[in-house]
């Protein structure tokens, strides 16, 4: 079993999409978290629940909750759900 999802582990994987995968972020925001028309966003928290992002709309920065299609188990499963969630949004 991976890693439980901790807040120091959520720190990480909001340290590594922001910095690496910001694209993907935009999508999760624009996409799950039903604000189309976000210009960027930015991955604060996550959990097994879900995922807490801020969205820039309009020059605004807008809070956005996007909720999992299940809870999540550990940092494993937190990967592969983002990388599934990702080839969703771009379908």
């Amino acid at each position: 079993m991976a890693d439980p999802l901790t807040p120091q582990i959520s720190d990480r994987i909001c340290k590594h999409m922001n910095e690496d995968h910001s694209d993907s972020v935009l999508l999760y925001a624009q996409t799950f978290g039903k604000t189309p028309e976000a210009e960027a966003a930015v991955l604060n928290s996550i959990d097994n629940e879900g995922m807490n992002l801020v969205a820039t709309v309009d020059g605004k920065e807008v809070p956005v909750r996007v909720t999992f299609d299940h809870s999540l188990q550990d940092s494993e499963d937190a990967h592969h759900t983002l990388i599934a969630m990702v080839k969703q949004a771009k379908k």
